[in-house]
């Protein structure tokens, strides 16, 4: 029987960290899933093989593979990856901006990428696929996972301050405060804000929010079964009708309307044939 365990992890993991998860279960009946943008990193182990598999955006034949532990960085576009990895998996969901302090380098740096872990954690990055696979139980893994983080984090553990403020002014909806609003009560010049705000989200301030906005869209419709576009692109401060397309598009590659034709059961996967 398939399973889809969660757990949120104690302070101070969970002030960066959403939560672990684990999935275990049979084959999907799609091969592929186009994964949408949602503005924030994901750490991700294939416990079925020590394999990732990503596959370019336009040519299916074009298929990038790692090792089985993966970071993922913020993306601004879809990506593609096998469901056949999904057999048994963990990972890690990291806030926004949260996966900065694991990984010793600006998450800038790694945006729209999928990056091997042992590159960022050397031999840890390695050894904790091992690790995951010799622990018994489901409780044990997520143990495992805990004590990796705890390990790799930067020492404080804490955000820019001004970094924490935006994210919490963003966050909260994303199109209702302007990027210089929210900088203008910073203290810091918008260049060196754009700065400290990259470096530790992964994206820049303007290009967050619209990523962000995207997400809070295709989370409300995700399960209506009539949608009133219109509607949704005025309750979300798009422009106009032919603004809000292109922004679906960008970020997800199809316009609203196959998106709605093409949802899946979970949350930004899109299956594919």
């Amino acid at each position: 029987m398939p399973i889809f365990l969660q757990r949120v992890p104690a302070p101070p993991l969970s002030g960066f960290v959403d939560k672990l998860w684990l999935a275990e279960g049979g084959p999907a009946p799609h091969a592929r899933e186009r994964i949408l943008p949602h503005g924030r990193m994901d750490l991700v182990i294939n416990l079925w093989e020590d394999d990732i598999r990503v596959y370019d955006r336009e040519d299916a034949g074009k298929v990038w593979h790692s090792r089985g532990v993966v970071l993922c960085g913020v993306h601004s576009e879809h990506f593609v990856i096998d469901t056949a990895e999904q057999r048994s998996c963990m990972g890690v969901c990291f806030k926004p901006g949260g996966a900065f302090p694991f990984f010793r380098m600006p998450v800038s740096e790694m945006a729209d990428q999928h990056v091997p872990l042992d590159l960022l954690w050397g031999s840890r990055g390695t050894e904790l696929r091992d690790r995951l696979l010799e622990a018994p139980a489901p409780e044990d893994k997520f143990r495992v996972l805990e004590s990796a983080l705890l390990a790799a984090a930067a020492r404080p553990l804490e955000r820019h301050p001004a970094v924490r403020f935006a994210l919490r002014e963003f966050l909260d909806v994303p199109h209702a405060r302007t990027i210089a609003e929210v900088t203008g009560q910073l203290g810091l010049s918008p260049r060196r804000f754009i700065q400290a705000f990259s470096e530790q989200v992964g994206l820049t301030p303007k290009l967050f929010c619209r990523v962000r906005r995207f997400h809070e869209v295709v989370r409300r419709v995700h399960r209506e079964e009539r949608i009133d576009w219109a509607e949704v692109a005025l309750s979300y401060g798009y422009f106009d009708q032919a603004h809000f397309i292109r922004d679906f598009r960008a970020f997800s590659g199809i316009n609203p309307t196959a998106y709605a034709a093409q949802r899946g059961e979970y949350l930004n996967h899109i299956p594919i044939a």
